[in-house]
């Protein structure tokens, strides 16, 4: 096998409608995350974005999208902001991971989200874990139908704050692609004051991510989705699509109509979208939200680990990284794992950002 590494801006029309012809080799690899757009997108805004093109027999039989930091580590594109990782292949294809690294000239290479059934990682999983889907096979009502036997109590909940929205708020209206800057400059707005109110890190205080999803808005990559009651818009969620899959992405409300859970509205609004406009599916990402408990039809299998050469030039890189992450990865799988260490950890965040506003002067 021959490996080649380019910039994603390098790839040619052929090459491109290879990546695509690929990805519908694994239903799996569907998921936009996984798309040349979504690489080609985060490499105009993020340096050491490549591809490693591998061919055999002439023929280009796989992708492997990454991005290289310094010290010869690696992550997969758009690390942190991506919820499918992996090499665009088909199944069966098993190529030596550390080779792989060798010719993108890392010293290692960490995951977080890659397709556990791909088998040229599967040696390096330190966990597995499964994103929740929403399934629109059979359209909204057949969704709809195993959703509401799935969790009844969740079901009936949203739609009696659905009508309480109604009547007190205004007739409720959803936009499934709205193309408007302004609504998707709203959306970031309350996704940021949401991390600042939780303790979370705040995304969008970084300029390239809010440039990034402004080019997949402008695109078409990106799809934003507005739920209106009345003339106020109450929640949004800008998605990636790619073909007939939905990745979720950033869903946020407005905290005043907090108590009507527009949130939860929204995302069956969403799936009622999505399957009108030929969506099949919808990946919500890995995440310990209860509400997805109520909405998911299926899970993908998912892992996290890392490749690593540790006899290579990077070995010391490689070590520095093992020292700074390995304990911080250990923390986070102990509270993933544990709902009730989960819930109070959250707790304590949004402790910290209460204390923090306080300090700041903000109210």
């Amino acid at each position: 096998m021959r490996i080649t590494v380019v910039r994603p801006g390098e790839l040619g029309p052929a090459e491109l409608d290879r990546w695509r012809r690929l990805q519908r080799c694994d239903p799996e690899l569907g998921n936009p995350f996984l798309a040349p757009e979504f690489t080609l997108g985060v490499g105009r805004f993020r340096r050491g974005v490549r591809v490693a093109v591998v061919e055999d027999g002439g023929e280009v039989a796989a992708f492997f999208p990454y991005q290289a930091g310094r010290a010869g580590v690696g992550h997969p594109v758009g690390f942190g902001l991506t919820d499918l990782q992996g090499i665009v292949a088909p199944p069966d294809l098993r190529l030596d991971a550390r080779r792989l690294l060798k010719e993108c000239r890392l010293g290692v290479w960490d995951f977080d989200h890659v397709l556990a059934h791909q088998p040229t990682f599967a040696p390096f999983h330190t966990v597995r874990r499964a994103e929740p889907v929403m399934d629109l096979t059979g359209g909204f009502e057949a969704f709809l139908t195993k959703a509401r036997a799935a969790s009844p109590k969740t079901h009936k909940t949203i739609r009696y704050k659905e009508r309480k929205l109604g009547r007190e708020v205004g007739e409720l209206r959803y936009v499934f692609d709205c193309r408007e800057a302004a609504e998707l400059d709203r959306l970031m707005a309350w996704k940021s004051a949401q991390y600042v109110r939780t303790g979370r890190s705040d995304r969008f205080a970084r300029p390239w991510i809010v440039a990034l999803v402004r080019h997949f808005h402008e695109t078409g990559f990106g799809v934003l989705s507005v739920l209106h009651a009345g003339d106020r818009p109450v929640s949004a969620h800008f998605g990636l699509r790619c073909g007939t899959v939905m990745a979720g992405w950033f869903p946020a409300y407005d905290p005043a109509f907090g108590r009507y859970s527009p949130g939860m509205i929204g995302h069956l609004k969403l799936a009622e979208g999505c399957a009108a406009a030929g969506v099949t599916e919808i990946a919500m990402g890995r995440g310990g939200k209860e509400f997805k408990e109520g909405l998911t039809s299926r899970e993908i299998p998912i892992a996290e680990g890392r490749v690593a050469r540790p006899l290579s030039r990077y070995a010391a890189g490689v070590a520095l990284h093992w020292a700074r992450t390995a304990p911080v990865n250990r923390a986070r799988e102990a509270v993933l794992g544990d709902r009730r260490l989960y819930d109070r950890a959250d707790r304590l965040l949004k402790a910290y950002a209460r204390l923090r506003s306080r300090r700041a002067g903000r109210p």
